[in-house]
């Protein structure tokens, strides 16, 4: 240790000393509605405290505490062990914060960070991702930032969530690190979003201390601010403030003191929030908020609470989103014609009649009006207004295409022979008119995210027409990976794309039409004949089959990540059709997972994906056994039971066939056409693909062997899926062993089912 390098740790958690922390503080105060509780403070100095924030008793929820220190002038708002509090932010879900330099005495030393907001529900603030970068400074050294530390010194494995190496000849100038480009200064994205760290540090020059002065600093900065003015003059301080020059010059160890701002997120806990935000299977997301005019989203067990359009205001108090008056911003809401009249949640402009007075000089006005519009017409001011209006639309629909990686799209299919030939871009002038320019009449379904449109092509063709209605970046994205996996996807049971559309706002996908509906539809007593145990059977077979080209005969490897029935569509023939490949993550020959944002559905969700973030082709296997369990009982994924929350059909379905109940939950239907032998094999491979531990799961190429040999009826016990893990399905398991041990691994199904759906 004594060889390692000298190294000073800077851990901030959020300072912003420019002029634009005066914007975000406006811009994230609440401007219509009660910002706090009846009789609470609604700032404490020049900072907003929105409820459920609050800093005197009986004006915060139960773990949102903060604390307003009056002494100092003017007040300063305090999270945790002191930390100033700069900004919060309803609409974003976000905190600013003001850190301190933890500063050592110029030794070796390793140091942690928190956030300091901990409720009774569980911990409600942590690093943003996406707002902040690992920075560090110095000299050859590594700088981990680390998953969970443990003060106590425990020797479990370290987790490393993000490191960086700052690489130098010994002489650290500010002019070196100008560009954060490694030399002298080093910067990568979080992997993780915690509440706490660790930072760690490790020399690379195993040089005599006394010849070379070790130096260094880690932060964790936000990101746009880095990226500004501001981190060349954070450099410069760095680089002549008494932390560097001072060491390295007279070897002294007086501390410095340097701020720098850092983004931290903050949401509800499903569990422990339950009165700001609570199960609602009718809405949406799953959830719903305690204000009316609102609405929930949810990401895993973490949910925020927005006003509705056309309103704002605090969703997390009773009536706290209020209309707005749309009529009080004639700039924002025109009306260039008639007089505004505000409406709950929207406006409209009524026309008004103007009413002329006679005056002497009429005859002379309408001559001179008739003469200036002759004038016009000669100079053919139509004709001209024409062209600049076409003109005006060309132009944003190219911005648009640029925006929407059209020439990136342009590139792909212009490089691959075979994708140009399946793939298409259209324009929109053809499917305006391919759907009568979006006609009502032309919608076949849709939900909270998009609307699907029939259309009909030049050439007479059918296809369905895929709409956003969200324009935000994260949608655009989601777009254009569906449309590079599906343009390089080729199988009779995975919907084929025609092409896209990119010079609107909102990118607009076509796939081939699928005239029969979703597999939900059918299966949960939507349509007048339910499908048949023969046709379940072939539809969970060919479904399986799309899943496996994609895991392991695809040009490239796909996770779909979100199977559902939702996602299968049906043809006349009832043939499968794999769908929506919005979620899903393209993965390289030698990788066998990624660390990804959780995305999904409730109810078919992984519980190994959710707890590490890890996606592996076994997660669209946890998927698809939910899907057989429907198949096999005809019971949605999340189903009410006596209790007030929602049962999982995958741990329902589980604890009956480990008490060799199948016949009380298995479809009556299936019994009578006689199936049952079959149901029972296939029920065993659902309790296979079921299994808490990833490892424990059937590839998707097993799992369609196994219902080939079901539907072929030459499936032996001890064959298929007993390979597949001893532990999953292991004789004790087929012969209904009640043990603790299955208890035990399904108790954290029961936690995990309390999550809300993942929005995408």
């Amino acid at each position: 240790v004594s060889r390692m390098p000298e190294v000073t740790l800077l851990m901030p958690t959020l300072v912003v000393v420019l002029m634009a922390l005066e914007l975000l503080l406006v811009a994230t105060a609440v401007a219509g509605g009660p910002v706090a509780l009846p009789g609470c403070p609604e700032a404490c100095g020049s900072v907003t405290v929105p409820y459920p924030f609050g800093f005197r008793q009986g004006c915060f929820h139960k773990g949102f505490n903060l604390t307003c220190d009056e002494t100092r002038h003017p007040p300063k708002l305090l999270l945790g062990d002191g930390v100033e509090v700069d900004a919060i932010s309803l609409a974003d879900g976000t905190m600013r914060v003001e850190g301190k330099t933890v500063n050592g005495a110029f030794t070796f030393s390793n140091g942690s960070w928190s956030s300091g907001l901990m409720g009774a529900g569980g911990q409600r603030l942590a690093v943003s991702t996406e707002r902040n970068v690992f920075v560090a400074y110095g000299c050859n050294f590594i700088a981990y930032l680390v998953a969970d530390p443990d003060p106590a010194g425990s020797s479990r494995r370290t987790e490393y969530v993000s490191a960086c190496t700052p690489l130098c000849d010994g002489n650290f100038t500010a002019a070196e690190t100008s560009s954060c480009s490694g030399i002298s200064c080093c910067q990568t994205t979080i992997a993780r979003g915690l509440p706490t760290y660790g930072v760690q540090f490790r020399d690379l020059d195993q040089t005599d201390v006394k010849e070379r002065r070790p130096f260094g600093a880690a932060v964790i900065v936000d990101r746009e601010w880095f990226a500004g003015i501001n981190a060349t003059i954070m450099q410069m301080e760095l680089a002549t403030n008494s932390v560097f020059y001072e060491y390295r010059r007279y070897g002294r160890t007086s501390p410095s003191v340097m701020s720098v701002p850092t983004v931290l997120e903050w949401w509800l806990d499903v569990e422990g929030d339950r009165d700001l935000a609570w199960l609602d299977l009718h809405s949406a997301s799953g959830l719903r908020c305690k204000s009316l005019n609102s609405f929930a989203s949810a990401v895993a067990n973490k949910v925020r609470c927005n006003c509705s359009d056309g309103y704002e205001g605090n969703p997390y108090i009773l009536h706290g989103c209020q209309d707005i008056d749309e009529c009080q911003s004639p700039g924002v809401y025109p009306c260039p014609q008639g007089t505004c009249i505000n409406m709950p949640g929207t406006y409209r402009c009524s026309s008004t009649k103007k009413s002329f007075s006679r005056l002497p000089g009429l005859i002379s006005g309408i001559a001179i009006s008739a003469g200036f519009g002759l004038l016009f017409s000669l100079l053919g001011v139509a004709k001209i207004t024409n062209k600049l209006k076409q003109r005006r639309a060309k132009k944003l629909r190219q911005k648009f295409f640029k925006k929407n990686h059209g020439l990136l799209l342009q590139q792909l299919i212009s490089s691959n022979k075979d994708i140009a030939e399946r793939t298409r871009i259209f324009s929109l002038e053809e499917l305006e008119q391919a759907t009568n320019k979006f006609d009502h009449n032309r919608i076949l379904g849709g939900g909270g995210h998009g609307t699907v449109y029939k259309g009909i092509l030049s050439d007479q063709s059918i296809v369905a027409i895929k709409k956003s209605k969200i324009v935000v970046q994260r949608e655009i994205n989601q777009f254009i990976n569906e449309v590079v996996i599906l343009s390089q996807t080729n199988h009779r049971n995975v919907v084929k794309l025609f092409g896209c559309c990119l010079e609107t706002e909102v990118p607009l996908l076509v796939y081939e039409f699928i005239s029969n509906g979703t597999l939900s539809f059918h299966l949960h007593g939507q349509s007048d004949n339910p499908l048949s145990w023969k046709d379940r059977l072939r539809i969970a077979l060919e479904t399986a089959r799309a899943i496996a080209y994609l895991h392991s005969a695809a040009s490239i490897s796909v996770y779909h990540r979100d199977i559902k029935c939702e996602n299968i569509l049906l043809t006349d023939t009832l043939t499968s059709k794999v769908s929506d490949f919005g979620a899903s993550r393209s993965i390289a020959i030698d990788e066998t997972g990624i660390l990804t944002a959780v995305q999904g559905t409730y109810g078919y969700l992984d519980p190994e994906y959710y707890y590490t973030s890890r996606l592996t082709e076994k997660s669209d296997v946890y998927s698809f056994g939910v899907i057989l369990a429907e198949l096999l009982t005809r019971v949605t994924p999340v189903f009410s039971s006596h209790s007030l929350e929602g049962t999982s059909l995958a741990s329902h379905f589980v604890s009956f066939i480990r008490d060799n109940r199948l016949l009380d939950i298995l479809d009556t239907q299936i019994v009578e056409e006689g199936g049952a032998e079959d149901a029972e094999v296939v029920a065993r491979l659902v309790e296979a693909c079921l299994s808490l531990k990833g490892e424990e799961r059937p590839t998707m190429r097993q799992v369609e062997t196994t219902l080939e040999d079901v539907q072929n009826s030459k499936f032996h016990f001890n064959s298929q899926i007993t390979s597949v893990n001893q532990n999953a399905m292991s004789d004790q398991l087929y012969k209904g062993s009640k043990g603790s041990e299955g208890t035990r691994l399904y108790s954290l199904e029961k936690e995990f089912i309390q999550s809300s759906e993942i929005p995408r």
